[in-house]
């Protein structure tokens, strides 16, 4: 397992087997996939299933999605983290994304931007990327904000799987 990384308020680590609630409570919620594909899970075999996703993209990429966790009270908020894309998005492919989900009481609390900064330092400083994506439902307003806090920048917008789509881009300013 890699180092997990620390916030003001955050503990940023790969997901193990005991996040499986907390994950299912966050991708069971019809409210959190309004903009992601409207399919939320209905069984906490496949937030398991998912968990085992994460650790073999852990393995073939050296990252993945992380799961976020509240310092004090050492509580599953989500999940934020770089996840490598082999598929083809908006003429790109082989590329690093960044993205978040949250569990719906967490939103609106700073949490995905203080995550997704950690996580930008991350990529561009340990891991040395050329540069970070991100994409988002284009009626998705909050998220839209969120990549904007993070300094990523709007490149343009593009159809995937039936939805408009918002495509942002930040490149490594040390290489």
């Amino acid at each position: 397992m890699k180092e997990p990384i620390e916030t003001d308020r955050l503990l940023l680590r790969e997901f193990i087997p005991t996040d499986d609630l907390g994950l299912f409570e966050l991708e069971s919620n019809p409210n959190v996939h309004v903009y992601v594909g409207k399919k939320p899970i209905t069984h906490i075999d496949e937030g398991r299933a998912y968990i085992d996703f994460l650790h073999q993209q852990y393995k073939d990429f050296g990252i993945g999605r992380w799961a976020v966790i509240l310092k004090d009270t050492n509580e599953f908020l989500g999940w934020s983290g770089i996840k490598f894309i082999t598929n083809e998005i908006n003429n790109h492919k082989g590329f690093y994304e960044i993205g978040y989900r949250f569990i719906e009481k967490h939103w609106g609390k700073g949490y995905a931007t203080e995550a997704g900064k950690a996580f930008i330092d991350y990529a561009f400083n340990v891991m040395k990327v050329e540069a970070l994506y991100a994409y988002a439902d284009a009626g998705n307003e909050n998220s839209r904000k969120i990549l904007e806090k993070i300094g990523m920048q709007l490149v343009n917008s593009f159809e995937y799987e039936g939805d408009l789509q918002v495509w942002f881009e930040l490149r490594n300013p040390n290489l």
